[in-house]
């Protein structure tokens, strides 16, 4: 019996997961071998690279919007969780305290300071390596180096601003240091460092006017920080993005003719470029069985820009669009968001989970290869 060849309609209509008013169909994965009788679904590449696209929406340096067109949820996903937790950055570690006689205790203004984004040579990064903390098993961990550990300083101190008005209030006026910003953080750097972070490269604050501490004068700040290199599954702190997320394409068909006040109604019922309104040709008002005769000239319903949809399903409360729409998500076009917090521009991100989710990818196929030997 020869294999069955599904026509393209129906290899559109398994391609949506259809989306009800209180329920959600067709969930399951059903491109695998074995799942439509008679079908062949054996995974080729020459298969995938017909099927695979990257469409860029949005290209910010912080920001970006792009679309990965033909992969399975699980790769999708895998891409985002590397992205939140894998992708490994530099944080502040380890803070050595000299002299702190601000309101804010030790600890709490260490904690501050370990969740400032920090950026830098990129290519200084991946050249440094991991630092080991001591564990029961290795009691004396890493010694601290050029190649693992980044020295930083923040030495401030409040004194009054001789020059400030007499009737002034504001504190930043009145004293010198009145706010300790990132900005007043230094990087002095060490040994093989000076190769990989100089100048615009060097290790500094993603945002400098991030708030650490207010003084008052008298007040001092004197202190010693490690950064080291780490993943954000270890702490939120070393993660390279603010926000990783990706939702399905949505798609919206209207299976029979919307007209009118009703066709306007349903407009409101999505964002805004989602449904347009268009007048109904003469030709379409001459066909037979079209939903428009007599309707020449009136404004219709038709979809403009699914991508903007939120799938909010507000028209399938209404019972004038009952059996007229019918919505549904693409399953394997992921509209992903990717927000930096300043280590890497949001391109080059998703770029870094690629390379981490091949280095699995080798590393699981040398343990398969021990495996079968």
């Amino acid at each position: 019996m020869a294999p069955l060849v599904p026509s393209q309609e129906e290899l559109d209509r398994r391609r949506i997961i259809g989306i009800n008013a209180e329920t959600v169909t067709s969930i399951p994965s059903t491109d695998f071998p074995g799942h439509w009788p008679g079908e062949s679904h054996e995974w080729s590449l020459e298969k995938f690279r017909n099927g695979f696209n990257v469409d860029f929406h949005r290209n910010d340096q912080f920001e970006a919007s792009f679309s990965l067109i033909g992969v399975d949820t699980a790769i999708a996903n895998a891409f985002r969780r590397i992205l939140m937790a894998e992708v490994p950055t530099v944080a502040i570690e380890f803070v050595f305290v000299h002299n702190n006689t601000s309101v804010i205790q030790d600890e709490v203004l260490a904690s501050r300071l370990g969740l400032i984004p920090f950026k830098g040579s990129v290519e200084g990064l991946n050249w440094m390596r991991w630092f080991k903390k001591p564990t029961d098993d290795d009691p004396e961990g890493s010694t601290p180096s050029d190649y693992n550990t980044i020295v930083l300083r923040l030495d401030v101190e409040c004194t009054e601003n001789p020059d400030a008005d007499a009737d002034e209030q504001d504190p930043r006026k009145l004293y010198n240091n009145a706010h300790v910003y990132a900005k007043d953080i230094t990087f002095e750097p060490v040994g093989r460092q000076e190769m990989f972070f100089t100048g615009d490269d060097a290790i500094q604050p993603v945002n400098p006017d991030i708030l650490v501490a207010k003084l008052r004068p008298g007040q001092k700040i004197e202190m010693e920080m490690h950064c080291i290199k780490g993943i954000g599954a270890d702490h939120a702190k070393f993660s390279p993005v603010a926000t990783a997320t990706y939702r399905l394409m949505p798609d919206i068909k209207i299976e029979r003719p919307i007209i009118g006040e009703d066709a306007k109604k349903f407009a409101k019922c999505f964002p805004s470029g989602v449904i347009e309104l268009e007048p109904v040709t003469r030709e379409e008002a001459a066909q037979k069985d079209s939903g428009y005769e007599g309707h020449a000239g009136e404004m219709k319903a038709v979809v403009r820009k699914p991508f903007n949809d939120t799938v909010s399903r507000e028209c399938l409360r209404h019972e004038e669009f009952q059996g007229k729409v019918k919505l549904g998500r693409v399953r394997d076009h992921f509209i992903f968001n990717v927000e930096s917090s300043g280590q890497f521009d949001s391109d080059v991100l998703f770029l870094e989970s690629v390379k981490v989710l091949k280095l699995k990818c080798a590393r699981w196929q040398r343990g398969l290869t021990d495996l079968v030997r």
